[in-house]
Order: structure tokens, then C-alpha cells, then sequence
């Protein structure tokens, strides 16, 4: 992958040897030939960037279609999910992209942009994660005066404040924060430099921290409430009510989980590492990240009950009962 060495690609020498490493480094063709003549061998991760970035794409863009296209899911809590959904197909195709521009183009031009998309998308689903996690808590924490005006002018403030974000994140290689004139300062992820991605690890950290805090709330919340329904019944561990709810309790540890098993090593790793460091680490702890964008539309769009009855009317042109007429649990949170 290009971004992660200056020479990235890696060619057949005159004799016909391939790279000397499993990192795309390699001997050098002749001056003779041409750019376009040279034998180019393709990095096996970079393969499996592009596949995982085609089935975000793809995957990601179901959602958005559907959203699009029902007027009913115009909640914020459905605008939230779409943003989300956005941003992982911009990531999606920005992979894509990277990989042809690496290997057809190979340009610094091409190569700034392109990480630019990248950048800018997942920084705009993190955000998108936190938007929907604040949007939950105060779904429930001011449950009476939830669904108002009010609710849909903050939710269009934190959209536009969250592209607004991502979208200078973006900016900044294209802008000139990049390391291409002096390699010393690159981070792993190149042309990101060292202050630059030292930057985006922090402020993940950060939005981490906030999103435990709230999901620990959401929890008390729902133990709360389930608990005084409960005691109404008598029979606080029988009731049906309180099983749903330690199920929802159980969803929220698993959104939290799976957020952090995908992006928590590649976050201290590029703290603690730069350049020098063999690109097979970069690789090894990129990728898990990328296949948050893959899980996120399966816990936050397909077990949506309104969302599965617009994918069946856009699949098959029905809606099973079994669907129609499912209940809406605290699971569902």
C-alpha cells in the first residue's frame, strides 16, 4: 500500500527477481524502461484493503438507498444512522480508490486525496457513533419531550458539526500537513505525519471515554426503569421485561466492544510507532478497523425494525409477519 512506504510498490528486476521483502520493497528496474513498462507486484494486504473496502461500499450503500428513498425514516435517529452509513461508504469507495490510484496512477496528487477521502470518512463515522450514542441517551433521558422541533434542530447541528470536523481532518494532507518532503516525519500511515495521526489517535481516545460514559448511563437508565417496572409486578427477575432489558444492557456492551476490538490496537499502535516500524504492523492492526464500518451496519441499520421492513419492500416487495408485527424491546437500544 502506498501509504505506508515511500516505495510501496514493488517491481520485478531486469532478471526477473521479485521484492526482497513481504513489504513491497524491491530492486529497482532499469532506467531504461518505462513507468508504464514496469512489472508491478501487487501487495496481498493491499488486496485485502480493496476487498474490504468493496464490500463496505456495497454494504453501506443498501443502507443509504433505503434511507433515501422511505420518507417515513426521516426521525434523527434514522438521519444519524444514514450519516453513518455515508461515512463508511465514503470509506468504502476511498479504499477502492487508494488502491487503483496506487497502482495505475502513482501520483502524490492522487495519493493526497485519496487519504484525504479516507481520513475524512472514518473520522465522520466515528463522530457518526457518538451522535447516535448521544442520541440514545437523550432518547431516554428526556423520553417526554424526545420527539419535538427541538430534538431535529440539534440533530441537524451535530450533523453539520460533525462533517464540518471531519471534513477539515480531510483537508489537512491535501493542505499541506503532509510528509512527502521530508520522510523523517511520517507516521505509519504515510503521508500522514507523526503530529497529524498522534492528533486522530488522541481525539479517538477521547470520543471513546465519552461514549463509555454514556453508555454506562444508558445502562443505569434502563436498569432503572426496568427495575421499577418490575416491582410492580412483584417478581423482579421473572418478568419478561426485565429479560428484554438485560438483553439491552448485553447490546450495549457488544456496540461498545466490537467499536473497540476494531479500532483500539491500530489507535495505540500509531501512537507508539512511525515509519521505521515494518509494514506489516500497519496492516495487521488497519484492517480489523476497516471491518467496524463492515459490523456497523448490521448493529445499527439491519436490526432496525423500521429499516428491515424497507429492505423487504425493496428486496421482495413485502413484509413478513414475523417482521410486521415484532415488538419494539429495550434490546433494540
Amino acid at each position: 500500500m502506498i501509504w505506508l512506504n515511500p516505495d510501496s510498490t514493488a517491481w520485478v528486476s531486469g532478471t526477473g527477481g521479485l521484492a526482497n521483502n513481504g513489504t513491497g520493497l524491491g530492486t529497482f528496474p532499469p532506467e531504461s524502461l518505462a513507468p508504464s513498462q514496469m512489472p508491478l507486484f501487487v501487495n496481498p494486504w493491499d488486496i485485502v484493503l480493496c476487498t474490504s473496502g468493496t464490500l463496505i461500499a456495497c454494504e453501506n450503500a443498501l443502507v443509504v438507498l433505503v434511507i433515501w428513498q422511505n420518507p417515513a425514516l426521516r426521525a434523527p435517529m434514522f438521519l444519524l444512522i444514514g450519516s453513518l452509513a455515508l461515512a463508511d461508504l465514503l470509506a468504502g469507495l476511498g479504499l477502492v480508490l487508494h488502491f487503483t490510484c496506487a497502482y495505475l496512477l502513482r501520483s502524490d496528487a492522487a495519493q493526497l486525496l485519496t487519504v484525504g477521502l479516507v481520513v475524512a470518512s472514518f473520522s465522520a463515522s466515528v463522530f457518526s457513533l457518538l451522535a447516535i450514542t448521544i442520541d440514545r441517551y437523550l432518547s431516554l433521558y428526556y423520553a417526554l419531550t424526545y420527539n419535538s422541533e427541538r430534538t431535529a434542530a440539534f440533530t441537524y447541528t451535530m450533523l453539520v458539526l460533525l462533517w464540518g470536523l471531519s471534513l477539515c481532518l480531510g483537508l489537512l494532507p491535501v493542505t499541506g500537513v503532509n510528509c512527502l518532503a521530508e520522510e523523517a516525519t511520517c507516521s505509519v500511515v504515510r503521508p500522514l505525519t507523526k503530529n497529524n495521526i498522534a492528533v486522530l489517535s488522541v481525539s479517538f481516545l477521547l470520543l471513546f471515554g465519552l461514549m463509555l460514559q454514556l453508555y454506562v448511563q444508558i445502562c443505569k437508565i434502563v436498569m432503572r426503569h426496568a427495575h421499577q417496572i418490575a416491582l410492580q409486578h412483584h417478581f423482579l427477575a421473572a418478568t419478561p421485561h426485565y429479560v428484554t432489558t438485560r438483553k439491552g444492557v448485553s447490546t450495549l456492551a457488544i456496540i461498545l466492544g466490537t467499536f473497540a476490538a476494531c479500532w483500539m490496537p491500530f489507535t495505540v499502535y500509531s501512537l507508539i510507532a512511525d515509519y521505521t516500524y515494518p509494514p506489516l504492523y500497519t496492516y495487521a492492526t488497519l484492517v480489523p478497523a476497516t471491518y467496524n464500518s463492515v459490523i456497523n451496519p448490521v448493529i445499527y441499520a439491519f436490526r432496525n425494525q423500521e429499516i428491515q421492513k424497507a429492505l423487504w419492500l425493496v428486496c421482495c416487495g413485502c413484509v413478513p409477519a414475523s417482521v410486521a408485527h415484532r415488538a419494539r424491546t429495550p434490546s433494540d437500544v
